[in-house]
C-alpha cells in the first residue's frame, strides 16, 4: 500500500531538517505515538500504545510503500483495539492503513522531535533498558577501550543513525541515565 499521506510530511520534515518525527493517531478510541524515522534507508514507522504496552514497526520502501501484512502483531493489534470478530463489519490493516494515511499531518513541528525516553518506551530489547534518559557521550579512547555493539544498537534506536555512524567512527559510547533529572538534551558527538 502507498502512504501517500507521507509525502507532504515528508517535504517538510526535509524542509525543516528534521530526520525522527513524532505525532499522534487515533483509530477505534485508541491513541497511538507513531514515529516517522527518516535516517536512514529504507524510512520507518514505528506505532505504539503506551496504555497496552503495544508497538510495531514498519518499513517504508522508496515512493512511501508499506506492506499491510503484520503477521503474529495482527492479533495484539485487534486486542489494543478492541475489535471482536463481526462478519457484516470486518477489520482489515488496510482498513487501519487507509484511516492513518488520511489522518498523517502534512506539515512538521520542531517541538515533535522525538526524546530518547519517548522511543524507550516501545524499544526495551536494549542494553539496561530502565536507563533511558540521554545522559552525554564516553571518548572511550581516553580509557583505551572500545564501544560495545550494544552500545551503538541502542545509541541507533534511541538517537538515530547518525548518533549512530559518529558513535562508530569516533569510538564513542552514549551514556543513559535511569533518573529524569540527569537527563541533557541530546547533541552529536
Amino acid at each position: 500500500m502507498k502512504l501517500t499521506g507521507l509525502v507532504d510530511l515528508h517535504k517538510d520534515m526535509i524542509k525543516q531538517q528534521i530526520k525522527r518525527y513524532k505525532f499522534e493517531f487515533s483509530f477505534n478510541r485508541v491513541v497511538f505515538d507513531v514515529f516517522f524515522f527518516i535516517d536512514e534507508e529504507p524510512y520507518k514507522l514505528m506505532f505504539g500504545v503506551k496504555a497496552k504496552n503495544f508497538y510495531f514497526e514498519l518499513t517504508v520502501e522508496k515512493g512511501f510503500n508499506i506492506n499491510t501484512f503484520l503477521g503474529e502483531k495482527y492479533a495484539e493489534l485487534c486486542r489494543v483495539l478492541n475489535l471482536n470478530y463481526d462478519p457484516s463489519n470486518s477489520f482489515s490493516t488496510n482498513k487501519f492503513f487507509e484511516h492513518f494515511n488520511n489522518n498523517i499531518p502534512k506539515f512538521a513541528n520542531k517541538n515533535n522531535y522525538p526524546k530518547s525516553h519517548e522511543i524507550a518506551i516501545y524499544k526495551t530489547n536494549v542494553e539496561e533498558s530502565e536507563k533511558k534518559y540521554f545522559c552525554g557521550w564516553r571518548d572511550n579512547y581516553v580509557y583505551k577501550t572500545n564501544v560495545t555493539e550494544k552500545n551503538l544498537q541502542k545509541t541507533k534506536e534511541y538517537l538515530g543513525y547518525d548518533a549512530f555512524v559518529s558513535c562508530q567512527r569516533k569510538n564513542i559510547s552514549s551514556c543513559w541515565t535511569a533518573d529524569e533529572n540527569a537527563a541533557i538534551d541530546f547533541y552529536l558527538p
